[in-house]
């Protein structure tokens, strides 16, 4: 049984340096749902563990949570009482160790992961959010971007005839009886301005009646679009259609006479209907459940309806989870020992303890001796103490 120690515990040692950090997806998880941090939390558990646990819950999600880095952190405690408090408080409720599967395809690799609570938890609980650690979808596939579109580059038109030969380039001087044996050199001749011709002057022409202009083609009438031909369109209901719960209502008069309703009840009834198909029935399963085992005869239709659709109203059923989609891979969540390291399913190690270490950490009743004392005896001894009792 739990004990509450009303004696504060240790106070947990600030950090003058950073803590290590684990790598990237391995070390500490929070569990959602916790309660804010307060000076009540871990009072039921002695000392060692209380002060561990303070020194754990202040820690970041990703930092490492192996004995040894604990160990260099907490001054008070060595590794092996860092690791006997780890083992009392995942059998507490507070801590999981795990080996997740994480990666897509063909490169899946396990990681080692803490999961840890400030509230300490059951079984039950544990093995819920495991498996729901395991459901996780995978991380998207990240694709490369679409390479950008080609752009067509035109292509120079091919050259006709002989293409022209350049001369080759000849290192160092070159001799002058070489140019000259070529011939003479050209003469470069400086260019000469060669004056504008003189245009005559356009003799002045008389003056005739001036071209008509072709004849526009008037416009033809623009045309007026007919009905689209095809089947026309259910008209879409308007803001003041009745909902189907107003409908369901006002139809039990047509499956029973002695429901019928007028347009003021229906609007009155209107809104507990409404939360009948809220629940996930179809007015089908509404109407069923209000005409069924009718007494043979209903004073008031409104006031028997309102009853049934008060006492009568279905439990509010969670939606059932989605199934994966095919090919999505199952992610495999196997919940470590605490003792000796086994790895297993979450419902196989209960308390975070495998078969065998929790049988080992059990006490085994004491067999009373075979050959025991008679009642006559007992009852003498007793007697005997109680007067030595006395007699003190």
């Amino acid at each position: 049984m739990a004990t509450q120690h009303p004696s504060a515990a240790s106070r947990i040692p600030a950090l003058s340096h950073p803590y290590p950090m684990a790598n990237p997806g391995y070390g500490k998880r929070s569990v959602p749902g916790q309660p804010a941090s307060s000076a009540g939390d871990f009072a039921l558990l002695p000392d060692r563990e209380r002060y561990i646990a303070g020194f754990i819950d202040h820690l970041p999600d990703g930092a490492s949570m192996d004995v040894k880095s604990l160990a260099k952190q907490v001054p008070l405690y060595a590794q092996q009482a860092v690791g006997s408090a780890l083992r009392a408080l995942t059998v507490a409720g507070h801590l999981r160790r795990a080996r997740c599967q994480v990666g897509d395809g063909d490169q899946v690799r396990w990681v080692f992961r803490t999961f840890w609570s400030r509230t300490a938890r059951d079984n039950e609980w544990w093995i819920s959010h495991l498996a729901a650690e395991g459901r996780k979808a995978s991380p998207a596939a990240v694709t490369s971007p679409p390479p950008p579109a080609r752009v067509p580059v035109e292509e120079p038109a091919p050259v006709e005839g002989p293409l022209p030969v350049a001369a080759p380039l000849v290192e160092g001087p070159v001799p002058v009886a070489a140019l000259l044996a070529e011939g003479p050199l050209p003469v470069a001749v400086p260019p000469v301005a060669v004056p504008p011709a003189i245009v005559p002057s356009a003799v002045p022409q008389q003056r005739g009646p001036e071209p008509m202009a072709p004849p526009v083609p008037e416009s033809a009438p623009e045309a007026v679009p007919g009905p689209a031909s095809g089947p026309t369109p259910a008209p879409t209901p308007g803001p003041d259609a009745p909902s189907p719960a107003y409908l369901a209502l006002a139809r039990l008069g047509r499956t029973d006479a002695r429901l019928v309703l007028s347009a003021a009840d229906c609007a009155v009834l209107e809104g507990r209907a409404a939360e009948w198909l809220a629940r996930g029935v179809d007015t089908a399963y509404l109407t069923r459940a209000l005409t069924a085992g009718l007494p043979p005869q209903v004073d008031s239709p409104v006031g028997f309806l309102r009853r049934r659709l008060r006492d009568k109203i279905p439990p509010l059923v969670p939606p059932a989870a989605a199934p994966p989609a095919p090919g999505t891979p199952v992610r495999l969540v196997m919940v470590e020992c605490a003792e000796c390291g086994a790895p297993g399913r979450p419902e196989a190690l209960p308390d975070g303890l495998c078969l065998p270490c929790h049988r080992s950490g059990t006490p085994e009743p004491v067999a009373p001796p075979a050959g025991g004392l008679a009642e006559a005896e007992v009852r003498s001894r007793a007697g005997q103490v109680r007067e030595l009792l006395r007699a003190r």
